[in-house]
């Protein structure tokens, strides 16, 4: 059933996606913030107090709620499991950024690029050259894709499997977007905030993306230049202070022969620290080094949608063998 589950609320997507501004993303925003609000007094216990209740606060219920409904009909399970990955996972929850870029550069509106990029990272980007803008396009949407889809798929398959449908999916986002909503709030906001609720939300989510994250980036090893792109996941992963970003984006560079990482001169690389899309973490910027390669050109953009594509395929796959062997057995 996962795999159904998963195979639906991607083809709905594709048919009618999110709107970039929802009243999803709405509530998840007023849900936070009131968890914060309400639950922190400043002291350090109370930074594991709001993860709780912001993160756990909605995953048990939605269990709860699945396996209340698995017990009387499971296509209504069926339906849960599809509207919840419908709201977790999908492409077009970030691709139209990416597609509206891509479409600028193909006729030659740089400067309309750049304020695209610059809008989907609520950025500055109009000092970017062509090949940092390409660069910052590839990076932000290799991480995109991974957040919004990978991630998001190998948690709910892995508490799919014992039962706990789409509690997965929901853990994961909501722990993706406390991180991101707390670093945003504390660096650019400059809101009176417990410096632990942020290393909490970070500290979780790092260690909930660990496994996701490699298994992400060992789909672009798969489905890409596979020599190049394990010896790159080898070599270069640490050149990113984030880990998890690190083995990502050093195997898709590889997979693809392309130049990530590095910093370009200040003022002119955006600092994703400063972004709520792009999150708390250690940004880009703060990469150390470029991976080998050839520098970005327009049709590594074509490249990054095949590679992406090409490991959701895998992952299908093995996700449809699985569930063939499950029935059998």
């Amino acid at each position: 059933m996962s795999f159904l589950a998963v195979l639906f609320a991607l083809l709905i997507e594709q048919l009618k996606a999110l709107p970039r501004d929802n009243s999803i993303h709405d509530a998840l925003v007023a849900w936070v913030r009131w968890t914060g609000r309400n639950f922190d007094a400043g002291r350090p216990h109370h930074a594991w107090v709001v993860w709780c209740v912001s993160v756990l606060g909605v995953t048990v219920p939605v269990a709860a709620l699945y396996l209340l409904a698995e017990r009387y009909s499971g296509l209504l399970a069926l339906a849960i499991d599809v509207l919840v990955l419908y709201l977790t996972l999908g492409f077009r929850q970030f691709s139209h950024y990416f597609t509206d870029i891509r479409a600028a550069l193909d006729r030659g509106e740089e400067g309309a690029a750049r304020q695209l990029l610059g809008e989907w990272l609520h950025l500055d980007a109009s000092e970017l050259p062509r090949t940092e803008l390409l660069r910052h396009v590839l990076e932000h949407a290799l991480l995109a894709a991974h957040r919004h889809v990978f991630g998001v798929f190998f948690w709910f398959v892995a508490l799919s499997a014992i039962g706990l449908g789409p509690t997965g999916a929901v853990l994961y986002r909501l722990a993706e977007f406390a991180s991101r909503y707390w670093g945003f709030r504390h660096r650019t906001l400059d809101a009176p905030a417990n410096d632990e609720v942020l290393k909490v939300s970070r500290r979780l989510f790092l260690l909930i993306d660990h496994v996701p994250a490699r298994r992400t980036a060992a789909g672009f090893v798969a489905m890409g230049n596979f020599e190049e792109a394990g010896s790159a996941w080898r070599r270069d992963a640490a050149l990113w202070l984030n880990p998890n970003e690190g083995v990502i984006l050093a195997s898709a560079a590889g997979a693809m022969g392309v130049q990530l990482g590095g910093a370009a001169a200040p003022g002119v690389t955006p600092d994703r620290s400063k972004s709520f899309s792009g999150g708390g973490e250690a940004s880009l910027a703060d990469a150390s080094g470029s991976t080998p390669g050839m520098p970005p050109q327009l049709g590594h953009l074509q490249s990054v949608v095949g590679l992406v594509w090409r490991s959701l395929g895998l992952w299908m796959l093995l996700l449809a063998l699985l569930s063939l062997a499950n029935i059998i057995g």
